[in-house]
């Protein structure tokens, strides 16, 4: 999984994308449905002299929700806080950032549905009433102190909303759901970059690079630095269509964005199970990866792509994944799904 080139999960190497991301919502590209609601909203709290409410960002990584979150911090001129669910493990710890917060400020809370049942109760009057209810002592000492916070906003990111509790998704006055990038988008977003990166890209070049990113900035940003590195050794040190082609071709990412595990996955569906249905668990033992990374990481595309499909008795590979494959199917999609419900 570390050294998967596409996976959308930050690697260390993107470390330094702090650099390609734009300041405002203006420079940022896509998710045109978020950016307009946000972009109200900011301004009535702006015109209001108020914090903005609380929101919720959702979807596959790597396609902008901590950018977003430094948009919005800076939009509302106040201090960006970031951590992660896991990270917060006990309530002092969420009590230690709360108080160091202060009017506007915004606190991004990453994986958050991944938070203590615990922590997250204590971030119920947080987010309603801005204050903190902290406990000191234990049995018949023990009393309760309210400590008031500053007007803040709290961010929430998701890869899985369905794991988030009602009572803390109905705290959130702003959802924003995000969705993968189409591919002139990404082209646009990998010109940015090259242009940042100060080398030079066309037209036809960015957009081989973009068809090949899975619909994720991230990952159409980290494949542009492979591109680069092979257009300044063994090109004429300009990314076109030929380079980008060739360096995607050696890095074995292909014309759909897949790589050997992506393709592996469906080589198991339809060589070793006729196409399926097939139960998860049995398609990670032959995959030789974990449950929870094939439902996390790679199975999330595959569905969004149409090449596989979920049934109650597993997954089916459909007719884009023979063609993909270039294997022919024995029995038609709509005859196995139908046979295999009927048990």
């Amino acid at each position: 999984m570390d050294e998967r080139i596409i996976t959308s999960s930050n690697l260390v190497e993107d470390n330094n994308e702090y650099s390609l991301r734009p300041e405002n919502l203006r420079e940022y590209i896509g998710q045109d449905k978020v950016k307009e609601r946000l972009e109200i909203f900011i301004t009535a709290a702006q015109n209001r002299k108020e914090a903005l409410d609380h929101v919720l960002l959702y979807g596959p990584p790597g396609l902008g929700k901590t950018t977003l979150a430094n948009i919005i911090a800076k939009e509302m001129s106040g201090n960006l806080k970031i951590t992660s669910g896991p990270a917060i493990e006990r309530a002092g710890d969420l009590a230690a950032i709360l108080t160091t917060l202060q009017t506007n400020d915004v606190l991004f809370i990453d994986e958050i549905h991944r938070l203590n049942r615990a922590v997250e109760e204590i971030l119920y009057p947080v987010m309603e009433d801005y204050a903190l209810d902290i406990v000191i002592g234990k049995g018949a000492t023990a009393k309760s102190i309210r400590i008031d916070l500053p007007k803040f906003t709290l961010i929430g990111a998701t890869t899985r909303i369905g794991l988030l509790t009602a009572p803390l998704r109905d705290r959130f006055g702003v959802m924003c759901d995000m969705e993968y990038y189409n591919e002139d988008e990404l082209k646009e977003i990998i010109v940015r970059s090259a242009h940042i990166f100060k080398c030079e890209i066309t037209e036809d070049g960015a957009l081989e690079i973009a068809r090949r990113s899975r619909g994720t900035p991230r990952i159409a940003n980290r494949l542009l630095k492979r591109v680069r590195d092979y257009a300044q050794v063994k090109g004429k040190n300009i990314i076109n269509y030929s380079a980008s082609k060739l360096a995607l071709e050696l890095l074995e990412v292909d014309e759909e964005g897949f790589d050997r595990i992506d393709n592996r996955i469906l080589e198991a569906i339809v060589d070793n199970f006729n196409g399926g249905p097939v139960g998860i668990e049995t398609l990670a033992y032959f995959v030789g990866e974990e449950l929870d990374t094939i439902e996390d990481v790679y199975e999330p595309y595959l569905l969004q792509k149409g090449f596989i499909i979920r049934t109650a008795r597993g997954r089916v590979a459909t007719d884009k994944a023979y063609e993909h494959l270039k294997k022919q199917r024995v029995q038609k999609i709509s005859d196995q799904i139908s046979i295999f419900n009927k048990h």
